[in-house]
């Protein structure tokens, strides 16, 4: 039996493992990740749900176009896009998933973190979301570990779990496939 495979548009660890361990938690089989550097063909800092959206789709995209060929409808597709936009609440952060696998495609969207004024500004100038939180907590590369999420939530919660979450969400159109044909 050939092994499930995820292609994954991004060599973040957080990526790669929230997509390889929830895939495989949802789908019971062993998956071994492949993580793929592609472009998402947004800003680095998508400032909106459209262009945070569109960056997921993108990567996915990308994999298909480059990789198809040289792999099966048993594969997997995935990729995140982190974004953050300005609500009537206030400034927020989130993630897009996007997954495709056997001609399908499910695309969802993450929870939101409230984001301080501060970072928001920041963001609004061309900086990074990890870049300021890494600033402002005195850390290192925080967006390839706990993420503003981790900081802002005492650890409660994490950029990966949230990912696992999302993934866990965008598959209940391949676990009920039947109910989503129109």
């Amino acid at each position: 039996m050939r092994p499930v495979i995820c292609h994954v548009g991004s060599a973040n660890p957080v990526k790669v493992n929230a997509a390889g361990q929830t895939l495989q938690r949802v789908l019971n089989v062993p998956v071994t990740p492949q993580a793929h550097q592609v472009n998402s063909g947004v800003p680095d800092q998508p400032m909106n749900a459209q262009e945070t959206r569109a960056g997921a789709v993108n990567r996915v995209q990308t994999m298909l176009d480059e990789l198809i060929p040289a792999n099966t409808s048993a594969d997997w597709f995935m990729a995140f896009e982190g974004g953050v936009e300005m609500t009537c609440d206030g400034p927020v952060t989130f993630a897009y998933v996007a997954i495709y696998h056997d001609g399908e495609w499910s695309v969802t969207r993450s929870s939101s973190l409230p984001l301080p004024p501060v970072v928001y500004q920041a963001l609004s100038e061309g900086q990074e979301l990890g870049d300021v939180m890494d600033r402002l907590f005195n850390t290192t590369n925080i967006k390839q570990q706990g993420g503003a999420i981790g900081l802002l939530t005492h650890h409660l919660a994490t950029r990966q779990s949230v990912y696992e979450l999302a993934v866990i969400m965008a598959m209940a159109r391949f676990n009920h496939a039947e109910l989503f044909k129109s």
